[in-house]
C-alpha cells in the first residue's frame, strides 16, 4: 500500500474524474504548502519587523518571478515530454529528457545567479520603489538569487515527477522543506534579528534540501527508467523539444511578470500602506488560486498521457470533468475566503485599517477566482497536448492588452486632488476584467479543437 501510494499515477485508464482528482489532491495540499512559504515569509517580517518589511518582500516579488522564468519554461517542457513517453511507454526517450533537463537546469543557474545581483538595483529603481525598503529588497532578492539552483532544480525535478503522474512524492518532499523553512524563518528573523535577509535565507535553504530529496527519488524509479551518464549530455532532438514546449509558458510567465512589474510601479504610487495591503491580499489570493493551478496542472499531466496513449476521447472527457470539479472547488474556497477573510488578513498585521483595506481588495476579485479555474483547466489540456503557444498568446492578450491598459486609464481618469495618482480599486478591477476575459477567450480556443494536432 505505501508503495502504490508514491508510485506514478497511470492516467490512460481508468475513470477520468476519479484519476484528475487523484492526483490534483496531493497538488493541492502540496500548493497550500507552497504557499506557506511565503505566507510565513511575510508574516514573520510583518510581525517581527513591521509593516515596511512586509512591503519590501511584496514588492520583490515581481523580479524575482521574472528573472525564473528559465526555469518555468524547463519545467513546463520537461513535464510535458515526461507525461507523454511516460504514457508512450518509451523508457529511453523518457530517460534522455530527465538527463537534458538537469543539465539545462545547472546553465540556466549560472546564468541567473551571474546577472541576478547586477540588475537588482536598477529595476528598483525603474519600479520606484520607497527608499524607506530598498535595501530590503535587494538584499532579500541577492540571497535568493545566489542561492537559486535549490530553487530552480525544486521546481524542474518535482514537475517531472508530477509529469509521471507521482504528485504525492512532490508533496512530501515539499511538506519537508516547508517545515525546515518555518523553523529557519522564525531562528533567523526572530531569535538572530536577520531581517528580511534573513527570510531569504531560510527559503533557499529549504527549496535546495526539497531539490535533493526530489533527485534521490528520480534516481530511484528504475522500474519507470534508468539515467546513465550518457543521458546528461542534452541531445538536440530533446533540447529543441523542451525549448518547443516550454517557451511559450516561460514567455507567458514572462510576460505575466514583466505587466506585474508595470503594474507594481503604479501600486507603488499609493503609497507602503498600499503595497503593505497588496502583499497581504496576494498572500491570501495565494490560497484560493490553489484549487485553479492544481487541476491545471493535473489536466496537464492526464492529457500528456492519454495524447502519448492516442486516446483522444479521454482527454476531452478528463477536460470537461476536470475543470467542472476545478469550478466547484474554487467556488467554495473563495466562499469561506469571503467569510473569514478578515481572520486571515490578521495574522499579517495588527493594524486594523490595513486588514480592512486589505479585505476590500480581496472582495473585488472575489468571482475572478471561478473564471480563473475554467481558465487554468482548459489552458492545462492545451499545454498537456503539446499546444503551449495558445495559451501564451490568451495571456499576452489578457495581461498586456487588457489589464495594463485599463490599471492606467481607471487611474488616470479617477485622478482629483484628493487621490493624486487616481483610485488604487484600478490595480485589482483591472485584474479581475483580464481574469473574466481571459476564461471566455480559452473556452473559445479550447472548443475551436487545434490544440488537438500538436502532440509530440
Amino acid at each position: 500500500m505505501f508503495q502504490k501510494l508514491f508510485a506514478p499515477i497511470d492516467m490512460t485508464e481508468g475513470a477520468p474524474w476519479e484519476k484528475i482528482t487523484l492526483f490534483a489532491v496531493p497538488m493541492l495540499i502540496g500548493n497550500i504548502a507552497q504557499q506557506l512559504y511565503n505566507t510565513v515569509d511575510s508574516i514573520v517580517v510583518g510581525r517581527y519587523v513591521g509593516d515596511n518589511a512586509l512591503a519590501a518582500v511584496g514588492s520583490a516579488s515581481p523580479i524575482l518571478n521574472l528573472l525564473l522564468v528559465l526555469f518555468i519554461g524547463i519545467s513546463v517542457g520537461a513535464s510535458i515530454m515526461v507525461s507523454q513517453y511516460f504514457g508512450a511507454r518509451e523508457k529511453e526517450e523518457l530517460a534522455s529528457t530527465v538527463g537534458s533537463c538537469v543539465t539545462l537546469t545547472a546553465v540556466s543557474t549560472v546564468f541567473i545567479m551571474l546577472i541576478g545581483p547586477v540588475i537588482v538595483p536598477p529595476l528598483l529603481r525603474l519600479l520606484n520603489t520607497p527608499e524607506s525598503i530598498f535595501d530590503w529588497c535587494a538584499g532579500y532578492l541577492n540571497i535568493l538569487f545566489i542561492g537559486v539552483a535549490g530553487v530552480a532544480y525544486y521546481n524542474i525535478l518535482s514537475g517531472i515527477l508530477r509529469g509521471l503522474g507521482d504528485s504525492v512524492s512532490a508533496l512530501m518532499y515539499l511538506l519537508v522543506a516547508t517545515v525546515l523553512n518555518i523553523i529557519l524563518d522564525i531562528v533567523f528573523v526572530a531569535n538572530f534579528n536577520m531581517g528580511v535577509p534573513g527570510v531569504a535565507l531560510a527559503t533557499a535553504i529549504a527549496q535546495a534540501v526539497s531539490a535533493i530529496l526530489c533527485m534521490w527519488k528520480l534516481l530511484h524509479m528504475k522500474e519507470i527508467f534508468v539515467l546513465h551518464a550518457r543521458d546528461f549530455i542534452p541531445t538536440k532532438k530533446h533540447t529543441l523539444d523542451i525549448v518547443r514546449l516550454g517557451l511559450p509558458s516561460g514567455a507567458t510567465q514572462a510576460i505575466f511578470s514583466m505587466a506585474m512589474i508595470v503594474v507594481q510601479s503604479l501600486t507603488n504610487s499609493f503609497g507602503e500602506t498600499f503595497i503593505a495591503a497588496n502583499v497581504i491580499v496576494m498572500r491570501v489570493d495565494g490560497f484560493a488560486m490553489m484549487p485553479n493551478f492544481s487541476f491545471g496542472t493535473a489536466l496537464t499531466t492526464y492529457a500528456g498521457q492519454n495524447v502519448g496513449a492516442k486516446r483522444m476521447d479521454r482527454v476531452t472527457a478528463g477536460a470537461r470533468q476536470g475543470t467542472l470539479i476545478a469550478v466547484g472547488v474554487s467556488a467554495a474556497i473563495t466562499a469561506l475566503i469571503l467569510v473569514f477573510g478578515k481572520y486571515l488578513m490578521g495574522i499579517f498585521t495588527a493594524t486594523e485599517g490595513l486588514v480592512e483595506l486589505s479585505m476590500h481588495l480581496m472582495q473585488i476579485l472575489a468571482v475572478g477566482y471561478i473564471a480563473m479555474a475554467v481558465t487554468q483547466g482548459l489552458s492545462g489540456v492545451m499545454r498537456g497536448a503539446g499546444d503551449t503557444m495558445t495559451p501564451m498568446w490568451i495571456s499576452l492578450i489578457t495581461t498586456v492588452a487588457i489589464r495594463v491598459p485599463i490599471a492606467y486609464g481607471i487611474s488616470w481618469l479617477t485622478r482629483t486632488s484628493e487621490l493624486p495618482n487616481g483610485n488604487q480599486d484600478c490595480i485589482y478591477i483591472s485584474l479581475l476584467i483580464s481574469w473574466l476575459c481571459g476564461a471566455l477567450i480559452t473556452f473559445f480556443f479550447y472548443r475551436r479543437g487545434r490544440w488537438k494536432k500538436k502532440a509530440l
